[in-house]
């Protein structure tokens, strides 16, 4: 079904995946690692390959708040940044997403400051997961590609209008370079049409967006978004059933399993460290360890009950976290505490541990996922959990 396969990092592969979804406004800000998508987008744009308004912002703040004016007059709209880039713009998440704008936003994660670190964490997006934005991770440069035309259908549907922050993992997806399958053009037309919003600011038919409102007007436009949010999960199911169709590739729109026929104990996580964890589980299932692993595709809407119903079926589940959570539940990451809030309700809940590891943008090595399972194994053995939080590679 492709029309060619190439060799791209994510970073490229966001960048065609704006081209083939035919964007009008594209707005930029240079920030590492996700500037190379940039740079792909600017090239498209300079050689004709992209009919696109290409507007380089002063900040990530005059970004946002181009992107967020952009959509409003009915433009199908990317933007993206990395680490503190995602930060400075912050002000703008929830008037993009409380005015109904399905901007899209690619994040090529990076660790947040102090100090001046490179290196991929996911604190950067996951700070911004309660704003309203659709939000998931990629594992390899086609699970962006693909993501990126995903959440451009089910943001735009009119039954969700909401922006989406398609994300990967600075360096160990967006500069690592693996072969994508590039769809005909006409696929893309079929799956993708193009973007109408029902309120676009037009002079000709004036309509005021984000006015100033009284307290009691305001409860009922949250719960509005609440159920978009909500709601959306349908639209979620119908775009991936209609992907696979056109595309013939087939993605779980909520987890991926591998190899948890059999297992006792699993890793759960989200993004490009899960690449890693394959490899790790194939080898310790040669040695006997009954382990596997349960993938997060998509974090908000949040899967609950798919969550519970797969981590309940086993006896004990390490969360690996690339995210911060200062002073949180157990001093874990944000994974871990939403794992155990969907595992609350379930009859049978296995034993639940936080790793944190890849911490500052190390990569997660074999031997770190073999330590993770033999302290999983040890708690099922022990059936209690003695430390429910291990900074990977600075323990015994």
């Amino acid at each position: 079904m492709a029309r060619k396969t190439v060799r791209i990092n994510g970073c490229v592969a966001a960048a065609q995946a704006a081209k083939y979804a035919d964007v009008d406004v594209i707005t930029a800000y240079p920030i590492r690692p996700y500037t190379a998508t940039m740079m792909a987008l600017a090239q498209m744009v300079a050689n004709g390959e992209l009919d696109a308004e290409y507007i380089v912002a002063d900040s990530e703040h005059s970004q946002l708040s181009i992107a967020h004016g952009a959509s409003s007059s009915g433009a199908r709209v990317f933007t993206g940044s990395s680490g503190v880039g995602v930060q400075f713009g912050y002000e703008l998440y929830s008037p993009i997403s409380g005015s109904r704008m399905p901007v899209q936003m690619m994040i090529a994660d990076r660790t947040l400051d102090p100090p001046g670190d490179f290196g991929s964490e996911h604190t950067d997006a996951l700070s911004t997961r309660d704003m309203g934005w659709l939000m998931g991770w990629s594992c390899d440069a086609q699970e962006a590609f693909d993501n990126h035309l995903l959440a451009y259908r089910i943001g735009e549907d009119a039954r969700v209008l909401l922006p989406q922050m398609v994300c990967q993992d600075g360096f160990f997806v967006s500069h690592i370079t693996t072969d994508v399958a590039l769809p005909d053009s006409g696929q893309v037309k079929e799956f993708l049409p193009p973007y109408k919003h029902p309120y676009p600011l037009d002079p000709r038919h004036p309509v005021s967006h984000g006015p100033q409102i009284m307290p009691e007007q305001g409860p009922p436009l949250q719960l509005e978004r609440a159920r978009a949010m909500e709601g959306a999960t349908t639209v979620i199911e119908e775009a991936h059933d209609d992907f696979a169709r056109i595309f013939g590739r087939r993605y779980d729109p909520w987890i991926e399993e591998f190899m948890t026929d059999g297992a006792e104990v699993v890793f759960f996580m989200q993004g490009g460290h899960a690449v890693t964890a394959r490899h790790a589980i194939r080898h310790l299932r040669e040695r006997g360890a009954k382990v596997g692993l349960v993938r997060l595709r998509t974090i908000r809407p949040y899967p609950t009950d798919r969550v519970m119903d797969s981590l309940s079926r086993f006896k004990a589940v390490g969360v690996v976290e690339t995210n911060m959570g200062l002073g949180s539940v157990s001093s874990g990451g944000s994974l871990y505490a939403e794992a155990c809030a969907a595992l609350y309700e379930s009859d049978t809940r296995p034993l639940v541990l936080s790793f944190m590891a890849g911490m500052g943008g190390e990569a997660i090595v074999l031997k770190e996922f073999y330590w993770m399972t033999n302290k999983l194994l040890e708690a099922q053995k022990r059936g209690k959990i003695e430390k429910r939080t291990h900074w990977v590679g600075f323990e015994e």
